[in-house]
């Protein structure tokens, strides 16, 4: 299939994607579903760029079990957290600031997510299901393990974060993972994107495989990830601005001494 044909149709389950999403919510009154719904139509990307692409039949089964486990995951893993509990404050605070044209402002905003959805899935998927070759044995090694540890510490982060609220603390998660990053979960996310280098690096589009990890960064440190987050945690949860002291914001990293953290001594990470 012809690559543009089949980026526009991916396009177009996008936002059948996301259409179903504002139809769900609208009848829950809870906008937090389109988070899972989001997930599972990027990682059926995967799956699509995999059926029509011409690259080697294992490399697309490779891509399609990576980008399938992670969609599959990722998407359950949020659509149970969300659908289960009051509407994520985020979208709680876009509702209140769009009254009373709320609805159809979420419908486009659901659509403009998009943008930034087909940027990842043409950018990661595509220079991978339209490699005409098999990339090198080490770079399928490669591709491999950081997936698999991706997709392992974002499910070990989520766990984590899921067992502490369970068991009815009321302050900051700094156990596990969270004890070295204040968002570990973001941080394997990331990762994941860069698991579809080395199987793109080498084919004609290898160089476009680099922009899907620089757009999730981007993403989380500038836009709907981390800014929010901190803003929000810092005040609401008492000791997060200690927290945030001592522990490494993206990259997971020994927490800093006390003495160190209540100086303000320099953190790059």
């Amino acid at each position: 299939m012809d690559p543009l044909i089949a980026l526009l149709a991916a396009a177009l389950v996008l936002f059948a994607a996301k259409a179903l999403a504002w139809l769900i919510q609208r009848r829950l009154g809870n906008a937090g579903i389109v988070d899972g719904i989001w997930a599972w139509a990027l990682g059926a990307l995967a799956l699509w760029f995999a059926w029509v692409g011409p690259a080697p039949v294992e490399l697309r089964w490779l891509l399609a079990t990576l980008g399938g486990l992670w969609g599959a995951r990722l998407g359950w893993y949020l659509w149970w957290r969300n659908w289960r509990t009051p509407e994520d404050w985020r979208y709680a605070q876009l509702r209140q600031e769009w009254a009373p044209h709320a609805a159809s402002r979420l419908f486009w905003f659901f659509q403009f997510q998009n943008v930034f959805t087909l940027m990842l899935a043409a950018s990661a998927f595509m220079p991978v299901a339209w490699r005409p070759d098999m990339p090198p044995t080490w770079a399928l090694g490669m591709a491999v393990l950081i997936a698999v540890v991706a997709l392992g510490g974002e499910a070990l982060a989520d766990a984590q974060l899921a067992a502490f609220k369970r068991a009815g603390h009321a302050g900051v998660c700094d156990r596990g993972l969270w004890r070295y990053s204040r968002h570990p979960n973001y941080f394997f996310e990331c990762l994941h994107w860069v698991a579809y280098v080395p199987l793109a690096w080498g084919g004609p589009w290898g160089w476009w495989s680099l922009l899907a990890p620089v757009v999730m960064l981007g993403l989380i440190l500038k836009l709907s990830g981390v800014p929010l987050m901190e803003r929000e945690l810092l005040r609401r949860k008492p000791g997060y601005a200690d927290y945030a002291a001592r522990t490494s914001m993206l990259v997971p990293w020994p927490p800093r001494p006390a003495a160190a953290a209540r100086t303000g001594s320099s953190n790059p990470l």
